[in-house]
C-alpha cells in the first residue's frame, strides 16, 4: 500500500489528509464487518468509548477550522436534537409520525373530561369528529398499526352514540379504503359541523395554543381543516343560556346535537352552504286543504240528511255544525295554493261519502286533550298477535276501514286477514259462480322478501260499507318492484319498476291516487296509480332511504335514512325545504301529526324526536324503548299524544305537550313497564320488573311517557290510531 497501513478486520488506523500529513486529520474510529462494510460500533458507541455527541464535536471543530460555516450551522442545528445514540429527539408531538394523533387526542380528551361541568357537554361534541378525522388521517398516511391501536384504544368511548359508525370504520385499514368505504368517504370529503358557545370555544383554543408542542397543534389543525365550528353567543341563544348549560351539566348526554353532523347545515334548513350565515328557512304552508265548493255542498247535503234521520244526543253538536267549525278552522290557516299541490282527480261519490264518515267519527271520538291535574289521558290499545310465524313476518298494516290486516313475509308473498275473523269473499270466477270464502288470502307475485305493505285510504261506514271500504293494497319488495293489488279480485293490477335496489318502504298519500317509495338506491320516488313510471325523484341522502311519509295536506313529503337524517321535500317540484339531524341511530319510523305542524321520527337506539316544522327545530326527545328499533309511530286525532311500538315488545304512550327533563335524559329504570301508569303523581320506579324477582336491564325513560304496555315476547310491528282514538297494534309472537 506504498507505506500506508492496510485496515484489516478488527484493526484500526487513521485516514491521512489529502496532503499526506496527519495534521488536522479527523480520527474516525471505524469497524469493518465481515462483509467488507464499515459500521459504527454497537449502541451508537464508536470503538474506544467515543460517544456520538463527542464525535459531533470533533466534526464541528474541523468544519470551523476549514471555514465551512454553513455546513457547521446545519450540523449544529440537527445535532442539537439528538440523543446519546444519535437518534433524533422530537420536541414537538407532530414530529413523532403516526403516534402524534394518539398523543394529541389523549391530551385533548383528558382536558375535556376535566373541564368545568357547564362546558363539558358541549366540548364533548368535538371528541367524535376529532377521533374520526385522526383515524382517517392515520389510515391515509399509511400507518396501519398506529391506526388500529388508535381505534382500539379510543373508539370504545363512543359505543353508545356511534356504534353503527364504529362497526363500519373497523373495515377501513388501507388508504384506498378511505375513498371506497361509503361512510369514510362522506366524512373525508365534507366538514363536520359543531355548534359551541363562544366561551367554551375560546377556552378550548387557549388551551390548545398553550399545549402547542404537546399535541395542541395537531388538534388545531384538524379543527381548522376538517370541522365547521359555529360559535354562539350565550346571551342570544336559549340552548346556551346559563340555566340550560347547568341543566345539561347534571346529565350525561349520549346523542348528537340538533345541528351537528355531516354535512354541516343550518338547523332545520336544507341549505348546506356554510357561508349562508343566519338560517334562512323556506316558508311552509301547513294548513289543511279545503274541499272544492261543489264537493263541499254535496257533503253538507249528506250531513243535513244524516242529522235529520239521526238527531244528535243532548249536548252534542250536529254534524253540520261540526263540519262548519272544521272548515272555519282550516280557512284560518295558511294553506297551499293549487300550483303547490299535486294535481288531484275530480271528487267522486266515494270521496263525498268518506268525508261524511270522517265528520261523524270526528264528532263521536274519544277526545284526548292532554294531561288534566297531572294525570295523563287514558288510551286503550287492542293488540293483534300472530302465532306460529317462524319469524317470517316482516311488516304489517291495518286498513283504514278497520276490517283487514295485511302482513308481508320473507317468503315473497303478502297475506290478508279480516280483523274480526270473518271469512273473506273469494275472487270472482269466470263462470259467474261465487267462490268459497276463506279465512285469508295470499297475494303471490313478488320474487323477493316483502318489506312494506300499505292499504289505500278508506273509512268505516254504517250505511254503505261497499262505497267507502278499502279496495287496494300496495306492497314493496327486495325484487325492486312495487305492486298494486285489488282486494276485490285478490290479484295484482300493476307492477311499478324504477328503483335500482330493494324498496324498503311504500305509503299512500292521505287522499289516495299518489304513493311514495324509499329504496336502497338512496332515493325516494313519487308515483301515481295511473302511470307505471315515477313522477318525481328525491335525491339527497347519503345512504338508504328506509322510511317515507306524506304531510297531511299532500304538499310535502318526508324521508328518513340510514345516514341518520330526516329530510322534508316539496311534492310538486322535489325541492328540499327542511333537513333535521340529531338522531344517534338509523331512522326506523316517521309520521306527521294530523294538524301538520309536528313531525315524529324514531331510531334504532330507542329515541323518539319531535320536530317543529315551522321553526325547523327539535322540540324534544322522548326515551323509554330499549335498543332494537322503534318500528311504528302514530298520532292521536288531536295531535296531543304519540303511540310507539317496537322490537322491545312494548307499546308506549307519550304526552306531546309535556316538556320532559333535560332534553330527553330521563331516569334509569328497569326495562319493561307492563301496563304500568307513569304520570305526574306516580313514581317512575314502579315500572321496573315484576316485584324485583328478576334482574332486568335498565333503560332511560323520560317523564313524558304516559303508559307502557308490555307483550309476551311479541315484537310490535305496527301501531295505528283510529279516527275515534282507539289504538290498534299488531305483532308476531317469537318464542
Amino acid at each position: 500500500m506504498s507505506g500506508q497501513a492496510a485496515n484489516t478486520g478488527g484493526h484500526q488506523g487513521t485516514r491521512p489528509s489529502t496532503n499526506g500529513s496527519n495534521a488536522g486529520a479527523v480520527s474516525v474510529p471505524q469497524q469493518r464487518a465481515t462483509d467488507g462494510s464499515i459500521n459504527v460500533g454497537n449502541g451508537g458507541q464508536v470503538h474506544g468509548g467515543m460517544s456520538q455527541p463527542h464525535l459531533n464535536g470533533i466534526v464541528l471543530e474541523y468544519l470551523s477550522k476549514k471555514g465551512y460555516n454553513r455546513t457547521e450551522a446545519t450540523l449544529r442545528m440537527e445535532s442539537a436534537n439528538q440523543d446519546v445514540d444519535g437518534r433524533p429527539i422530537h420536541t414537538r408531538v407532530e414530529e413523532s409520525g403516526g403516534l402524534k394523533y394518539a398523543k394529541a387526542f389523549d391530551l385533548f380528551k383528558n382536558w375535556v373530561e376535566g373541564n368545568l361541568e357547564i362546558y363539558k357537554p358541549d366540548l364533548r361534541r368535538l371528541l367524535w369528529p376529532v377521533f374520526v378525522y385522526s383515524f382517517l388521517d392515520l389510515v391515509s398516511d399509511f400507518y396501519p398499526r398506529e391506526a388500529k391501536n388508535f381505534f382500539d384504544n379510543f373508539g370504545i368511548s363512543f359505543e353508545n352514540e356511534h356504534k353503527g359508525d364504529l362497526r363500519t370504520f373497523q373495515a377501513v385499514a388501507l388508504p384506498e379504503h378511505v375513498t371506497t368505504n361509503e361512510l369514510s368517504r362522506i366524512y373525508h370529503s365534507q366538514r363536520y359541523r359543531v355548534t359551541l358557545s363562544q366561551t367554551a370555544f375560546y377556552n378550548l383554543i387557549q388551551f390548545l395554543e398553550s399545549k402547542e408542542t404537546e399535541g395542541g397543534a395537531v388538534v388545531i389543525g384538524i379543527i381548522q381543516t376538517r370541522l365547521n365550528v359555529v360559535t354562539v353567543d350565550r346571551t342570544g341563544d336559549d340552548q346556551f343560556s346559563l340555566a340550560r348549560l347547568l341543566e345539561r351539566a347534571r346529565h350525561t348526554e349520549d346523542f348528537p346535537a340538533e345541528d351537528e353532523g355531516i354535512p354541516g347545515h343550518n338547523p332545520g334548513s336544507a341549505n348546506i352552504d356554510r357561508n349562508a350565515g343566519m338560517t334562512v328557512l323556506t316558508k311552509l304552508k301547513l294548513g289543511q286543504v279545503t274541499l272544492d265548493p261543489e264537493a263541499r255542498q254535496d257533503v253538507l247535503a249528506d250531513l243535513e240528511e244524516e242529522d235529520k234521520w239521526n238527531p244528535p244526543a243532548a249536548g252534542q253538536p250536529t254534524l253540520v255544525d261540526s263540519f262548519e267549525q272544521r272548515i272555519k278552522r282550516e280557512e284560518s290557516e295558511e294553506v297551499p295554493g293549487k300550483t303547490e299541490l299535486p294535481p288531484r282527480p275530480p271528487p267522486l261519490a266515494r270521496d263525498v261519502a268518506m268525508e261524511v264518515q270522517k265528520v261523524k267519527e270526528n264528532r263521536d271520538r274519544f277526545q284526548i286533550l292532554g294531561r288534566t291535574g297531572g294525570v295523563g289521558p287514558g288510551v286503550s290499545v287492542t293488540m293483534f298477535t300472530f302465532h306460529n310465524t317462524n319469524d317470517s313476518i316482516t311488516c304489517l298494516d291495518f286498513s283504514k276501514d278497520y276490517l283487514l290486516i295485511a302482513a308481508g313475509t320473507d317468503m315473497h308473498y303478502v297475506r290478508v286477514w279480516s280483523i274480526d275473523g270473518s271469512p273473506l269473499p273469494g275472487p270472482p270466477q269466470p263462470n259467474g259462480q261465487e267462490s268459497r270464502p276463506s279465512a285469508s288470502h295470499r297475494l303471490i307475485g313478488h320474487s323477493g322478501p316483502v318489506y312494506a305493505v300499505s292499504f289505500a285510504p278508506a273509512t268505516a261506514s254504517s250505511t254503505n260499507q261497499n262505497l267507502t271500504k278499502c279496495k287496494h293494497l300496495l306492497s314493496s319488495s327486495a325484487d325492486r318492484s312495487v305492486r298494486l293489488w285489488s282486494l276485490d279480485a285478490w290479484a295484482c293490477l300493476v307492477v311499478y319498476r324504477g328503483h335500482d335496489g330493494p324498496v324498503w318502504d311504500v305509503t299512500w298519500a292521505p287522499h289516495g291516487h299518489y304513493f311514495l317509495t324509499g329504496s336502497y338506491d338512496r332515493t325516494a320516488r313519487l308515483w301515481s296509480t295511473d302511470r307505471v313510471d315515477y313522477l318525481r325523484l328525491f335525491v339527497g341522502h347519503d345512504r338508504d332511504v328506509d322510511h317515507v311519509c306524506f304531510h297531511p295536506n299532500d304538499t310535502y313529503i318526508f324521508t328518513g335514512s340510514s345516514d341518520k337524517m330526516v329530510r322534508m321535500w316539496l311534492t310538486s317540484n322535489g325541492y328540499p325545504v327542511r333537513m333535521f339531524t340529531g338522531h344517534a341511530g338509523n331512522i326506523t319510523a316517521l309520521t306527521c301529526s294530523p294538524d301538520g305542524k309536528i313531525l315524529a321520527s324514531a331510531d334504532d337506539s330507542g329515541t323518539i324526536i319531535l320536530w317543529d316544522l315551522t321553526a325547523g327545530k327539535l322540540l324534544k326527545r322522548m326515551r323509554g324503548h330499549s335498543k332494537g328499533g322503534i318500528w311504528s309511530l302514530t298520532w292521536s286525532v288531536e295531535s296531543t299524544v304519540v303511540v310507539s311500538g317496537g322490537a322491545d315488545g312494548t307499546v308506549r304512550v307519550w304526552d306531546v305537550q309535556l316538556a320532559n327533563d333535560a332534553g330527553g335524559q330521563g331516569k334509569s329504570i328497569g326495562e319493561g313497564g307492563a301496563g304500568q301508569k307513569i304520570d305526574g303523581t306516580t313514581q317512575v320506579s314502579n315500572v321496573a320488573g315484576a316485584g324485583g324477582k328478576k334482574k332486568t336491564k335498565e333503560v332511560i325513560v323520560t317523564s313524558d311517557q304516559i303508559s307502557a304496555f308490555r307483550t309476551k315476547k311479541s315484537s310490535v310491528y305496527k301501531v295505528m290510531f283510529t279516527q275515534q282514538n282507539l289504538v290498534l297494534a299488531g305483532g308476531a309472537y317469537i318464542p
